[in-house]
């Protein structure tokens, strides 16, 4: 018998499907609506004159699989009490935190395969956090990872918003075939499992410039779009969009191939630019009855009327909690070592919000 050689058989081992038990929960699209498991999201749910049925309230965790190879970085994560960084820790907690989440009305979360910065903003990205080996392939730790986080969440009845880039991380993929065949692995593993709970986001904010691969910018990301699109089981296809940094509206070609439309509220704490993203994605040739989702702002004063969340919400767009934090397990989910809990007032302050808008 022949002996594959160790690279082919992790490989190999990576994009074996973990099948998931019979799926609970499916996400669909109808119109400008979520749905899961066929009925519009907070059905009948209206909010100070405001409709929340078929929006989807969700939190930015994309360090929910977490993991640093670089040595000289990933003493930087260690928690507090065992000094060392434990990426199997960090899942299991995020898994813990969300059925509290779910409990306040919270329906999707988003996780990359290449993270976000680990210190919330960062110039420079010396840590290396990807799901994808130099050539594309997947590694079999993180999708094990993940593969627990899409299990949890199903059983939950919660959408999990899958991205597979992060800029200043995706020039660990080698070349543009790469990236390819990166979005090929990553889909198929997906598809292959039977996860129906996931949308996915092809790259975190497409139009930063620190992107190495220009099939990954504006001009060309929806060519992957259209690529996962292609990709089909028993004919079934993920739903697939990518998201822009903050305040930047969605270009025609990227409204056109995609099935719901990802914006960003970070950068001035403006309501009136949120407005006119959201209204001016909507007016791209295009553009036709679909979800619009901002799963990113790092904007709060939730004791306020005017705050971002509720201005998306007056525009019928679902609104992302992104809380950067910093790395001491004590404030946000976005640098490691992450405390997923509800553990601070600006946390607790936006539940309970969501709380109030989900009527739960």
């Amino acid at each position: 018998m022949q002996r594959l050689p160790r690279r082919d058989f992790l490989a190999l081992a990576a994009a074996a499907p973990l099948a998931a038990a019979s799926p609970r929960t499916t996400v669909s699209i109808h119109g400008d609506s979520f749905l899961i498991n066929g009925r519009p999201t907070y059905t009948g749910r209206v909010y100070q004159g405001r409709k929340i049925e078929g929006l989807l309230l969700n939190v930015r965790a994309v360090q929910c699989i977490f993991d640093d190879s670089n040595p000289q970085t990933r003493s930087r994560w260690a928690y507090p009490d065992t000094k060392q960084w434990d990426p199997d820790r960090n899942t299991r907690e995020f898994i813990a935190a969300l059925q509290e989440w779910r409990a306040h009305g919270i329906l999707a979360f988003t996780v990359n395969l290449q993270g976000g910065s680990p210190e919330g903003y960062s110039k420079d990205q010396p840590w290396e956090n990807t799901a994808f080996d130099p050539d594309g392939n997947l590694k079999p730790a993180y999708m094990a990872r993940l593969a627990k986080v899409l299990d949890r969440a199903d059983e939950l009845g919660m959408v999990v918003i899958v991205g597979y880039f992060y800029f200043g991380q995706d020039e660990r993929v080698r070349d543009e075939a790469a990236v390819r065949r990166a979005v090929s692995n990553a889909t198929s593993w997906l598809l292959d499992r039977n996860s129906r709970n996931v949308l996915v986001e092809i790259d975190n904010e497409c139009n930063v410039p620190r992107y190495d691969h220009a099939i990954l910018k504006p001009e060309r990301v929806h060519e992957l779009i259209e690529q996962v699109k292609g990709m089909t089981r028993n004919g079934r296809r993920l739903l697939v969009g990518t998201s822009y940094g903050g305040g930047a509206p969605a270009t025609p070609n990227v409204v056109k191939a995609s099935d719901f439309l990802l914006l960003h509220g970070n950068g001035p704490d403006d309501p009136a630019r949120i407005r006119k993203m959201i209204k001016t994605s909507r007016a791209q040739a295009g553009y036709r009855p679909m979800p619009v989702l901002i799963n990113e702002d790092d904007h709060f004063r939730f004791d306020e009327a005017g705050n971002h969340f509720m201005t998306a919400l007056d525009q019928r767009v679902s609104w992302g909690f992104f809380d950067p934090g910093k790395n001491d397990y004590v404030e946000g989910y976005q640098c490691p070592p992450v405390n997923w809990g509800l553990n601070t007032a600006r946390k607790r302050e936006f539940f309970e919000l969501a709380k109030r808008v989900a009527g739960v």
